[in-house]
């Protein structure tokens, strides 16, 4: 593993449970509980890296999305376990692109979800965009290195629409 602690693998979220209140109509996780599962999941994983919570209190500034997009692949029911795997695809001085999978823990890691994102650093005070801090900046980029030789994943980029012939 390098100093910095990524050893170019998909950063691991800490397990969660799908919770009773998450479950729709439809006896499964509502789309709405994806989307705060990823947020809870990005909030782990950006502060690791330097862009999350702590930056905020130390900086008054911190990442805000600019645009997402998930695929839903496979249900997630009430009780299961699972965790988010994260890739850093690109990264600027500002912001950060991310890809992430949701893993169905109890069946074999199944994939459940994708989360694709991009980022924005924005100055908290001042309510516009900002560059990283020096030492995030520096973890942000050493994490895109240390990932860089992961293949592309296969929804990274995919277009919405109707698939046709």
């Amino acid at each position: 593993m390098a100093e910095d602690g990524f050893d170019g693998k998909p950063l691991r979220s800490a397990a969660a449970y799908v919770q009773a209140d998450w479950i729709d109509y439809n006896g499964h996780m509502n789309v709405a509980y994806y989307t705060l599962a990823f947020d809870r999941a990005l909030d782990e994983i950006y502060e690791r890296i330097g862009i999350g919570p702590g930056l905020v209190e130390s900086h008054n500034m911190g990442p805000m999305a600019l645009q997402t997009h998930i695929h839903y692949v496979g249900e997630l029911r009430e009780g299961e376990r699972f965790a988010c795997d994260f890739r850093l695809v690109d990264a600027d001085a500002k912001r950060v692109h991310v890809y992430v999978e949701m893993l169905a823990l109890d069946r074999a890691e199944a994939l459940a979800a994708t989360y694709e994102s991009l980022t924005l650093n924005v100055d908290l005070g001042a309510r516009r965009s900002a560059p990283f801090p020096a030492a995030a900046a520096a973890r942000v980029q050493a994490l895109l290195a240390a990932q860089a030789g992961l293949p592309k994943p296969d929804r990274l980029g995919a277009p919405l629409g109707i698939r046709r012939g």
